[in-house]
């Protein structure tokens, strides 16, 4: 039986970089689809996540955050959010409770302006706030540059606010039939879906300029026909040959860490057994190469 009176919205997420993003859309789905780390700039390409509840559909896309492109993947990144921003119903900009306006921010309050988008603003991280006064401020300064449809403080983390989040985000839908099935979560590929479990892994195990200088690809992913065990072959690339070093470290144990932290989150996505095989290549300076941009998904084309 189809839902009476079914409503829809389009709404991209938007905001700096590590203003928790892919936090507030994993938490708002009730599952993990996009990978969460405390490194900048952890989504590289548009994420799509499809939150059906009743009679509601809400489709999001998780942007990747603001920045100034240092290659052409950090130029790939930029028009990823300006190619989201276009065309959706509303924008939700999240943005952190402390800090001065960033200059990303105020440009995307500009894209706001241009194109008449109905937004919220979700002030995340409110779980760190002890004085609520700072909040009360936080909403002043950013009120006083755009009309916000609604401003909701919020913790992805803790949980708090996400209902009423919820609840506005619900205002912003339009009577329209809905475009995805129900039990629709996302438009990823489930390839891409591991590859990214794998980088998160990466992220959060290394430091500095490695991760953002990785790239991850599947190149095999097969279920086994006599057991419920799915088998993965998987390649790390890097920029360099002394990072692959650091990738595989000593007697292989920093590779061991990543792909046992990886296969645990895989399981559980799939609901199977797992047998994750993965090998660290070199590529250099694959961020400014086009065509292996391509070739890892993480253009627009």
């Amino acid at each position: 039986m189809k839902n009476q009176n079914p409503r829809t919205a389009f709404i991209a997420i938007i905001g700096c970089p590590n203003v928790g993003k892919s936090s507030l859309l994993n938490n708002l789905l009730g599952q993990k689809i996009a990978i969460v780390s405390d490194k900048p700039q952890t989504t590289r390409t548009r994420i799509m996540g499809v939150l059906t509840r009743d009679n509601v559909q809400l489709v999001f896309t998780d942007t990747p955050g603001f920045h100034r492109p240092k290659n052409k993947l950090g130029q790939n990144m930029i028009k990823a959010v300006g190619e989201s921003i276009s065309g959706v119903d509303a924008c939700l900009l999240v943005v952190e409770p402390y800090g001065e306006i960033r200059a990303a921010e105020f440009e995307l309050i500009d894209k706001l302006k241009k194109g008449k988008i109905p937004a919220i603003l979700a002030i995340n991280k409110v779980d760190t706030v002890v004085n609520k006064a700072d909040i009360m401020q936080r909403i002043l300064e950013f009120t006083k540059l755009y009309d916000f449809d609604a401003v909701v403080p919020v913790s992805a983390k803790s949980s708090s606010g996400m209902d009423a989040l919820y609840s506005e985000l619900c205002a912003q839908t339009f009577e329209s039939e809905h475009f995805f099935d129900e039990d629709t979560l996302t438009d990823q590929p489930e390839r891409v879906i591991v590859s990214e479990i794998i980088r998160e892994k990466l992220l959060r195990l290394l430091d500095k300029e490695i991760p953002h200088g990785i790239a991850v690809s599947v190149e095999k992913m097969r279920e086994r026909e006599d057991k419920n065990i799915l088998d993965i072959e998987a390649i790390i690339y890097c920029e360099k040959e002394s990072h692959k070093g650091i990738i595989i470290g000593k007697g292989g144990s920093m590779l061991k860490r990543v792909s046992t932290n990886a296969r645990h989150d895989i399981e559980k996505f799939f609901d199977c057994k797992v047998n994750l095989q993965c090998w660290v290549k070199v590529k250099e300076d694959w961020r400014n190469r086009e065509g292996l941009i391509h070739n890892f998904g993480l253009d627009l084309n």
